[in-house]
């Protein structure tokens, strides 16, 4: 049987690492083959798209399909573009995203350090809710919304978000808590330190990666959403998901698709940014969480 010598070993290493790399640059290219198309025609002139050169680089650039997704472009009613309604959407991934974080942190901390009869029953409910599809809610949602006079609201998106996402952040922190020494907890106490205090001074400074995480998740996951938009918002209150469909669906006549590729990529810029800005963060918190508890 002959031995490998420490010559072919690294050989055999070069050519690995070097097939690997080559296979994932080809799925590399397969994945972001379709934003090169959006990108890339979202700066031609419709005619050259309509002329079969999809595939190749404008030969005459142009950011008038963007301006005008973003600002004349005719989604409902109105020309208005797809401005109000990314702000429409800010104003609600912000609340949304916060409330939900800190509900989860709360919940977390609870269920780890300050324990009680029942708490496990409970959690264990709290992860049942993060499988349940979004098509069985949304009647029980639409009921709530209208007793509590938030249809076709801002607001009423805000509450639907924070109630399906709290058992996703509640999962995250718990897991996350759930390995943090408790005898600091019951340090603090022992110094006269109060529920809040502990919660804000001791835990909340050390939960910064699964804070990312959490974040990140949510804000993926509200922006992006089409179904809650389309059934609980109206008229010019809805996200930009919602206004982009409509965007599509209200053109008449020559389908403007350098113009809806432009309000594609606006639709999914501010989820880009996140995860170009914190992307790290995520795997580092995921990771972190994903051994504790």
């Amino acid at each position: 049987m002959a031995v490998a010598s420490s010559d072919t070993a690294i050989r055999t290493g070069r050519f690995t690492r070097t097939l690997i790399y080559v296979v994932l640059l080809l799925f590399v290219l397969f994945y972001i083959l379709p934003l090169y198309i959006m990108v890339v025609n979202s700066v031609k002139p419709l005619s050259e798209i309509t002329g079969g050169g999809m595939m190749s680089l404008p030969s005459a650039f142009t950011i008038e399909p963007w301006a005008k997704a973003w600002s004349t472009a005719q989604v409902g009613v109105e020309p208005t573009g797809l401005r109000p309604y990314f702000w429409n959407s800010i104003s609600m991934v912000v609340p949304a995203v916060a409330i939900s974080t800190v509900l989860g942190a709360l919940n977390g901390y609870i269920l780890t350090k300050w324990r009680f009869r029942g708490d496990t029953i409970l959690f264990g409910l709290m992860l049942f809710s993060c499988f349940i599809p979004f098509q069985i809610v949304l009647i029980p949602m639409a009921a709530i919304l209208g007793v509590l006079g938030l249809s076709g609201t801002t607001a009423g998106l805000v509450l639907v978000h924070v109630v399906y996402g709290v058992g996703f952040s509640t999962l995250y922190f718990r897991n996350y808590y759930a390995a943090f020494p408790t005898e600091l907890v019951r340090a603090a106490q022992i110094d006269g330190a109060g529920f809040f205090q502990i919660f804000w001074r001791i835990l909340l400074p050390s939960s910064g990666p699964i804070i990312v995480v959490c974040v990140i998740w949510q804000f993926t996951n509200i922006w992006n959403d089409f179904l809650f938009g389309a059934s609980f918002a109206s008229g010019n209150g809805a996200p930009m998901t919602v206004a982009l469909n409509n965007l599509v669906q209200s053109s008449t006549g020559v389908k403007e698709y350098n113009v809806h590729f432009a309000g594609a990529i606006l639709a999914a810029m501010p989820t880009l940014l996140v995860y170009i800005v914190a992307g790290r963060y995520f795997v580092r918190g995921l990771m972190a969480g994903s051994v504790k508890g």
